[in-house]
């Protein structure tokens, strides 16, 4: 077996994991890199595989930095199917369509500005187009958890629930005497919506995310009362409260925790407005996806409710409806994509709000190095929104308890039945890695940070 990490090698984003097992060549998602110009530029770069030759790709789950790049996969000459789980399948399509279109619309607009300083010559095309898109997700091919599949002579992988996201699978590959697991994204123990993941069996060689390794997250009781009390402060405050979320879990899980609180009695009735067309796609795939969320939950479902609909909760599905939110000037909740504020609506909303003190800005998820999020996390005074500067004076607040991703205590966990197994670090910044890594190898296991593009043999 040859391992070659594409994406994720000491980074977050664009997870690519191609594995050559004797004469099969399999790869392991195909996301998109997010974050500085730097990472997106790698986005752009010769594959060092060629995807032609490919007889498999298997999909974790549905997420951006997992699929992305599949598009460019069947550009380049992939003729065979996606395999992912029902949910990812559905979520995939959501996701690879809005990219597409935001590509094709990124683009118009830098062209339209090139013409005007004649310089359209320098506008890059699209990574992908709709079209593109859309005969990547003609590949999709469903397939249950737990159910092996055989993809060779002697090669079978089996999906296991990650409990990360909507579908998410970890992948349990066995192939010449050996078993690799393919983690994925794990989820949080501590989520409010997912079950946990599906205890794995012990593997010889793990491929491990690490985003969060160096550090356990807060629990479910504590992430739920600091949200409560950040909202109450910010109503108080007289001025709107954004809220900028994946549109896959996160917009569905601060959903379900404001129409608990609402429910309880704890917080008021508020006007909450949910400004994100995707997000509002997938809350319907959540709506459907009772089996693999927790029972408390589901018993909403039964009992004839719905966690995902508070009773003050306004969809705005065009632009129109999403602009007249600049009548609004307080004391209403804004959840808007995209998660690192890197676009999307929360961008117009971030223009319209930061630069008002009674405002407030709360992030619920990871923001990468690069992104507009982490240089409001990291204190910036002034940031450029659509080519206009803005002063920050809203309070910005930060509550890492609702992310979707395992923690120290979780990672340990699951490699929990792979006594003596060779580690592979992937998908986490690289001091995370590190720090998380002398941990792994302090238990007596071979730890090792994949570098991108170099091969690894197993």
């Amino acid at each position: 077996m040859r391992l070659t990490c594409a994406g994720a090698a000491r980074t977050v984003t664009g997870s690519c994991h191609h594995l050559a097992v004797g004469d099969l060549s399999l790869l392991v998602d195909c996301g998109l890199f997010q974050g500085g110009a730097e990472l997106e530029g790698r986005n752009r770069r010769p594959f060092p595989f060629t995807p032609s030759e490919l007889d498999h790709v298997l999909v974790t789950h549905g997420h951006l930095d997992h699929v992305g790049r599949l598009p460019l996969l069947v550009r380049e000459g992939y003729s065979g199917s996606f395999h992912a789980t029902r949910a990812t399948c559905e979520l995939a399509a959501i996701i690879l369509r809005d990219s597409a279109k935001i590509q094709e619309e990124d683009t118009a607009r830098e062209l339209r500005k090139a013409v005007r300083a004649g310089r359209e010559t320098e506008v890059s095309p699209p990574l992908y187009t709709l079209a593109d898109a859309e005969r990547t997700i003609e590949r999709f091919s469903p397939i249950d958890y737990d159910r092996p599949l055989r993809l060779g002579e002697g090669v079978v992988v089996t999906y296991r629930q990650a409990g990360h996201i909507l579908g998410s699978a970890y992948l349990e590959l066995e192939a010449e005497g050996g078993r690799i697991t393919f983690s994925g994204d794990l989820g949080n123990r501590e989520s409010s919506l997912h079950l946990p993941a599906v205890p794995p069996r012990g593997s010889d060689v793990v491929v491990l995310e690490s985003t969060y390794g160096d550090r356990n997250h807060r629990t479910r009781a504590a992430t739920r009362s600091e949200f409560l009390a950040v909202v109450t402060a910010a109503v108080a405050r007289g001025g709107n409260v954004m809220i900028p979320t994946f549109a896959v879990e996160r917009a569905q899980q601060i959903l379900y925790e404001i129409y608990s609180l609402v429910a309880e009695g704890a917080m008021p009735d508020l006007p909450v407005y949910l400004d994100s067309p995707m997000a509002t796609s997938v809350t319907r795939l959540y709506q459907h996806g009772v089996a693999e969320l927790r029972p408390e939950v589901a018993r909403v479902f039964e009992a004839g409710g719905d966690p995902f609909d508070p009773p003050s909760l306004t969809f705005t599905p065009d632009a129109e409806s999403s602009k007249k939110l600049n009548d609004v000037h307080g004391g209403a909740v804004i959840i808007a994509a995209s998660g690192m504020m890197t676009g999307g609506r929360i961008l117009h909303h971030l223009k319209h709000n930061l630069w008002r003190e009674q405002a407030s800005l709360v992030i619920v998820g990871y923001q990468a190095e690069g992104t507009l999020g982490r240089a409001l996390i990291d204190g910036a005074k002034r940031v450029r929104i659509h080519g206009d500067e803005i002063a920050v004076r809203a309070s910005i607040h930060t509550i890492n308890g609702f992310s979707a991703h395992a923690d120290r205590d979780d990672l340990l966990g699951f490699l929990g039945a792979s006594n003596g197994a060779h580690v592979l670090l992937v998908h986490g910044e690289e001091r995370v890695m590190e720090s998380f890594g002398a941990v792994v190898a302090a238990t007596g296991r071979r730890t090792t940070l994949p570098v991108m593009d170099q091969p690894i043999d197993l």
